[in-house]
């Protein structure tokens, strides 16, 4: 079936319960729509304004977002497999509960994100925000993490064993029950990481750079 576009549109519910066919949305308004569990399985948004708008529980599976805004956006319980999310500012957004199987982030905003109980393998994260979000519990096992900002991130008890850290941030991130092993922290930021913290990263391996900075948190002059 052709693709069905619209293209400048403010759009709510009955609007897109009323197109038909597969749907590409450019530069529409859905700010504050109330769209909960609809059908949107591979439709795709681009530079569209999302904000505070209500996906809960929708099916979003293959989805495509490009250069959208979607700050406190409501996508929790949704499922979200296989999307893929580019350049787009989902600040503040909730994807809290929702199935993410496969789905890709890249170049996005996602402080504040709230990422809590999802159900995500091979997700991919590249060069993204998630300076204070929320991943409790989140598995980043074999994961290659690049640019990845995860600055007072809610980490507690997620795993990164055996993953691999390049110009990444876990500055003053909460790691309670995180665990570490065999991970490359060498390209990780660790700073507000007191020594006690410490004790987490136990068979990962750190630079001699970072283990002076953690050293010096106990007021020690390392030479």
């Amino acid at each position: 079936m052709d693709d069905l576009l619209i293209s400048g549109r403010s759009l709510g519910r009955e609007d897109l319960e009323a197109l038909r066919g597969a749907r590409t949305l450019i530069d529409c308004d859905l700010t504050e729509a109330k769209l909960p569990g609809l059908d949107l399985d591979g439709w795709t948004f681009e530079r569209c304004n999302v904000a505070r708008a209500d996906f809960s529980g929708s099916k979003l599976e293959g989805t495509r977002w490009t250069s959208c805004r979607g700050a406190f956006a409501n996508l929790s319980g949704c499922d979200l497999g296989e999307a893929i999310f580019t350049a787009s500012d989902f600040n503040n957004a909730s994807f809290r509960g929702g199935t993410l199987e496969a789905a890709k982030f890249v170049r996005c905003k996602l402080t504040g994100a709230d990422l809590s109980e999802i159900r995500a393998l091979d997700i991919g994260l590249e060069e993204c925000l998630l300076i204070n979000a929320k991943l409790p519990g989140f598995s980043f096992r074999k994961t290659h993490l690049a640019r990845i900002d995860l600055s007072q991130a809610d980490l507690r008890k997620c795993d990164f064993r055996l993953a691999s850290f390049d110009a990444c941030s876990l500055r003053e991130a909460l790691l309670d029950g995180a665990r570490f092993e065999g991970a490359d922290l060498r390209g990780a930021d660790l700073g507000g990481v007191s020594l006690d913290d410490a004790s987490r990263f136990r068979g990962a391996t750190i630079s001699r750079e970072q283990a002076g900075q953690l050293l010096s948190s106990l007021g020690l002059n390392v030479r």
